[in-house]
């Protein structure tokens, strides 16, 4: 049975539809209201407030602590500054994706991981003859995503951190509401924003203060709903939607190299010897990955014919799909598309596609599956660049 994480009384008294979801063990509000438009506007137009303690976190210390991490991930970790943030990738020993998330660069030898899911035996397993401490942090520490165009006007008037002139994937530090947190310029909408991390028994405090001294900065706490709708917006990928972790996947195709889903820029090997490398050096000298991730804005001219022939108005789900439907090229199936939403500010329906690496040159044209009263039908789609949204204020200097 799922539990409250360190918010959940305050969401709890917010949440007007009492719609939740499990998230890792936690109750996860999936909309406040009975709908969630106002908290997608608000992560697009003002700030919202989006509760993302169920991440899992582990603090990695000791003399070997960036040797470990080197040895695990894809990226080159001496090439991170302290109080700097990555997003990475790590594998299995057959270069296939376990999982994605962040690393902070705390001190010289401290990192603060997160991930989606559970990662503690993997890293420990990697940590054989190395002198380094891995601690499972999920539970002491809480976290919120403060995302929006005004989220750094808010974060201004509530903490003396140094938070204007915070570059984009580098952390600060300070108090909000007399509570210590670290505030990290990263986020999973695509737009301005902030993760706030606070220690789990006093992240009561800084809720209350943000959504009391966010009311002139018009904030909305947001839900998995909006969330869902913005991160394909912003063409970032979900595990267990968008890619099957190696650890879970049941048969080969379920399984995805770096490349595969987008985060080949990830890998470097040039950097001393890590997990999966060799099998990633074999896929690069074979001409690279056999698939790509792809963005498909779905032709609406299309959408529309196909719900007039059927004498209905075109009715396309407000929330996002996370229901994988086949993508064809010339009557044969090249892949397909695993997240699907309507772009509000866009004003376009979109998806995240895994398509043959044949068939994912921008510009393309593909048909996608779409069912209309429990009939199959196709439409057409382009091959698009990803991110579909890339505002310019995400990685703006000052951030307010």
């Amino acid at each position: 049975m799922p539990v409250g994480t360190a918010f959940h009384e305050k969401t709890l008294a917010l949440c007007e539809s009492l719609n939740y979801r499990e998230w890792s063990g936690y109750y996860t509000v999936s909309v406040y209201e009975m709908h969630h438009e106002h908290e997608y506007n608000a992560i697009r137009n003002s700030a919202a407030l989006i509760d993302i303690s169920p991440l899992f976190k582990y603090l990695i210390t000791g003399n070997d602590a960036t040797r470990f991490v080197n040895r695990v991930i894809s990226r080159d970790i001496n090439k991170v500054a302290i109080d700097q943030v990555i997003y990475c990738c790590w594998c299995d020993p057959e270069g296939k994706v376990i999982d994605d998330g962040t690393i902070t660069r705390l001190r010289e030898n401290e990192y603060r991981w997160t991930a989606a899911d559970p990662s503690l035996r993997w890293f420990q397993q990697n940590a054989l003859a190395l002198d380094v401490k891995i601690e499972d942090i999920s539970e002491q520490v809480a976290a919120l995503a403060l995302q929006g165009p005004t989220s750094g006007k808010l974060l201004h008037e509530v903490t003396d951190a140094s938070v204007a002139n915070l570059k984009y994937f580098r952390v600060t530090r300070g108090q909000i509401a007399g509570v210590p947190v670290d505030i990290s310029r990263t986020g999973y909408t695509g737009d301005l924003g902030f993760e706030i991390w606070m220690p789990w028994k006093n992240a009561g405090k800084v809720w209350d203060e943000l959504i009391k001294k966010g009311k002139a900065f018009d904030i909305h706490p947001a839900g998995m709903i909006a969330l869902d709708i913005a991160r394909i917006e912003a063409g970032l990928i979900l595990i267990e939607v968008d890619y099957t972790s190696s650890k879970k996947a049941l048969i080969e195709s379920q399984k995805f190299s770096p490349s595969e889903i987008g985060l080949g820029k990830l890998v470097d090997l040039k950097k001393d010897n890590f997990v999966g490398r060799d099998a990633l050096v074999r896929e690069k000298k074979k001409g690279g990955a056999e698939r790509a991730l792809v963005g498909l804005e779905i032709n609406w001219n299309d959408v529309e014919a196909l719900y007039d022939k059927m004498g209905m108005a075109p009715q396309v789900p407000s929330v996002a799909s996370r229901a994988a439907v086949p993508v064809y090229r010339s009557g044969m199936q090249v892949g397909k598309a695993t997240s699907t939403t309507w772009s509000p500010t866009l004003k376009k329906m979109i998806a995240l596609a895994c398509v043959n690496r044949d068939q994912s040159s921008v510009g393309a044209t593909v048909n996608i599956e779409m069912t209309v009263e429990a009939v199959r039908h196709t439409v057409s789609a382009k091959v698009v660049a990803l991110p579909f949204f890339n505002p310019a204020r995400k990685t703006a200097v000052p951030a307010t």
